[in-house]
């Protein structure tokens, strides 16, 4: 089974007592019509043998949202391991404080052959939607593999 790593940045703001996270729905015709673990953290793959997970988190969140990290001190939350289809993905993350309007967002692309064996390349945003989530609903829709970020947040802010 192959291996692949990612990094990512898990933003969030507190609104008074409560902590939220920014999450993108994934972009394409696969999760078109699904929400619940359908959303992720802006992330994507990198080479550990030639880039820094904390660079690539950084790289992937401006491609994935057309906006670079907001300013603010990154705070590590480790790695989580997980399966995915037929392979693992190792996941670095990051919390960084800071907000943004998902309105500004404009989504990176990614090109799939749709619909299958038709011969048409079409582009889909990699994220179609992003919104900022409370913790409790945020475990609704991310997916089970980057969950453990949520609860490592919540510990660094005191919470958990």
């Amino acid at each position: 089974m192959s291996e692949t790593f990612s990094a990512g940045v898990l933003l969030y703001r507190e609104s008074g007592p409560v902590a939220e996270v920014l999450l993108g729905h994934m972009g394409g015709p696969f999760w078109a019509k699904k929400d619940a673990s359908a959303w992720t953290l802006p992330k994507g793959e990198y080479d550990p043998e030639a880039e820094d997970a904390e660079v690539a988190a950084a790289r992937e969140f401006t491609e994935e949202l057309g906006l670079p990290v907001p300013a603010g001190e990154w705070v590590p939350l480790g790695a989580v391991r997980y399966r995915s289809g037929r392979t693992y993905k190792n996941l670095a993350a990051w919390a960084v404080r800071g907000e943004l309007d998902p309105a500004a967002i404009v989504p990176g692309t990614f090109d799939l052959e749709w619909p299958p064996r038709s011969g048409t390349i079409t582009a889909f945003p990699e994220l179609d939607r992003v919104e900022w989530f409370d913790l409790a609903a945020a475990r609704e829709k991310l997916g089970s593999g980057p969950r453990p970020f949520l609860d490592r947040l919540a510990q660094h802010l005191g919470d958990g």
